[in-house]
C-alpha cells in the first residue's frame, strides 16, 4: 500500500510530491504540474504552471491554450524543485511522452529516495521502433509507478510491419471495390502512428479536423507524415474514390462520416490494442479491427518493471490489482495499487471527444475498459 511517508503520494488532485511542492499529472487545477504527456487524462487545464518535455509543451499549447505558463525540460536534464531533483526520460507512448524521475535530496532520505512515475509508456523492439515517439528509456529507481492498461497475458502486440501490411491490404481491397475506408484512431498519438503506416500510393488520405494541428507539432519536431487533406465537404469527392480517412472514434457515426461514402459505401475499422480481445469488433459494429497500441503489452510491462530495479511498484489505470498480485507472487516485489480517477484509460466522462487514450467505446460505453478486460481475463488462459 502507499505510505504516508512516501516521496510521492496519491491525493484527491492526483499524485503529490510534498518535498518538491508539485503534482504529477494532476486531474484538477494545481499550482505546479509536472506533466508526463498531453493526453487529456494526464494534462489538466487550468494549472498555474506546467513543466513538461519540449514537444509536450507544444502539444499542451494546442490542446489547452497558447498562453499557458509551460516550461520545457529536455530529456535527461535534471533541475532542482524544492528538496528534490526532477528529470524527464522518454516513455515511447506519444511524441514527447515522459517518465518523471524524482530524487529526494533531503538529508537522511530513506531507502525509497528515488521514484519514477511512468505516465503511459510503450516498449518497441529496436527494429520496430515507431518513429512517432521517442524510444522508451528504462529508469533505475527505488520505487516505480507503472500504468497497467493492458496488464493481462492476452495482450501481446503483433509486429508493427505486419499490422501495416494488413491495414494497407484492407484499404486497397476497399478502394478496388469502390468503398471508402475509415480508420478510427485517437487524434493525438494513435492517429500519427496510423498515418505513418499508410501507403499513399493506394489513394488519397484524409484526416478529421481534430488531427492537423496536432500532426503539425509532430512535423515541427521532425516526424515525417504522409500528405493528408482535412476530411470535409470540399475534399469529400476525392476521398470517396478509394481514399482512407483517419478519425477519432467519436466521429464514427452520424452525418459527418456518411458524406464520405463511396459508390459501394463505407468500411470502418478500429485501430487499438483492445482489438486483441475476441468479440470486441462485434460489440462496436465494426467491419474490421487492427491490433496496434501505444501502450506496453503484458510482456513489455513486466520487462520494463524489472529493468527499473525497483523494490516497490505502484500500479495504476486498468488491471492494477491483477498486476500487483502477480508481481507480489512471482517477483517478490512490494506491489500496490495507486488510486486513480480513470479506469483503464476509458473514463469518457473525464475526457473530451477524441482525447481518449486507447479508450474502448460502443456497447460497454466509454468506460468499457473494465468490461473488455473482464472478457480478456477469461480468455487469457487460452491466449497466454
Amino acid at each position: 500500500m502507499p505510505r504516508s511517508t512516501d516521496l510521492i503520494t496519491p491525493t484527491d488532485r492526483g499524485l503529490w510530491c510534498a518535498a518538491g511542492n508539485f503534482h504529477i499529472d494532476p486531474w484538477r487545477p494545481v499550482e505546479r504540474a509536472v506533466v508526463t504527456h498531453a493526453h487529456a487524462d494526464h494534462a489538466c487545464p487550468g494549472c498555474e504552471h506546467y513543466l513538461a518535455s519540449p514537444a509536450t509543451c507544444d502539444l499542451l499549447r494546442v490542446r489547452i491554450g497558447p498562453d499557458i505558463d509551460a516550461t520545457p525540460l529536455p530529456f535527461g536534464k535534471a533541475i532542482t524543485q524544492g528538496d528534490t531533483r526532477v528529470s524527464l526520460h522518454p516513455a515511447g507512448h506519444i511524441l514527447g511522452s515522459a517518465q518523471v524521475r524524482v530524487e529526494d535530496t533531503r538529508p537522511g532520505a530513506h531507502n525509497d529516495g528515488t521514484w519514477c512515475v511512468s505516465g503511459d509508456y510503450k516498449v518497441d523492439p529496436p527494429q520496430q521502433q515507431d518513429p512517432t515517439a521517442e524510444r522508451f528509456e528504462p529508469v533505475r529507481c527505488d520505487a516505480f509507478i507503472s500504468e497497467t492498461t493492458f496488464a493481462l497475458p492476452i495482450y501481446r502486440w503483433p509486429d508493427r510491419a505486419r499490422v501495416a501490411r494488413e491495414i494497407n491490404a484492407w484499404w486497397r481491397a476497399n478502394a478496388e471495390a469502390g468503398r471508402t475506408s475509415v480508420l478510427l484512431a485517437y487524434s493525438l498519438g494513435k492517429a500519427q502512428r496510423v498515418l505513418r503506416l499508410l501507403d499513399p500510393a493506394i489513394g488519397p488520405i484524409g484526416v478529421h479536423a481534430s488531427i492537423p494541428k496536432l500532426s503539425a507539432v509532430y512535423e515541427r519536431h521532425g516526424v515525417v507524415l504522409p500528405e493528408a487533406v482535412t476530411a470535409n465537404a470540399e475534399s469529400a469527392p476525392d476521398l470517396k474514390n478509394g481514399g482512407v480517412i483517419v478519425a477519432p472514434p467519436s466521429a464514427s457515426s452520424g452525418p459527418w462520416v456518411r458524406r464520405f461514402a463511396g459508390p459501394e459505401g463505407l468500411r470502418i475499422a478500429m485501430v487499438s490494442g483492445w482489438m486483441r480481445v475476441r468479440g470486441r469488433r462485434r460489440w462496436q459494429s465494426l467491419d474490421h479491427g487492427f491490433v496496434l497500441s501505444d501502450h506496453a503489452d503484458w510482456q513489455g510491462l513486466l520487462d520494463s518493471i524489472e529493468a527499473t530495479g525497483a523494490a516497490r511498484v505502484g500500479l495504476t489505470h486498468g488491471s492494477a490489482s491483477i498486476m500487483a498480485r502477480y508481481l507480489a507472487e512471482h517477483a517478490s516485489l512490494d506491489a500496490f495499487v495507486v488510486p486513480t480517477r480513470y479506469t483503464g484509460e476509458g473514463d469518457g466522462e473525464n475526457k473530451a471527444d477524441g482525447d481518449e487514450d486507447e479508450a474502448p467505446t460502443g456497447a460497454a460505453g466509454e468506460a468499457g475498459g473494465d468490461a473488455v478486460n473482464d472478457q480478456a481475463a477469461s480468455e487469457a488462459g487460452a491466449d497466454a
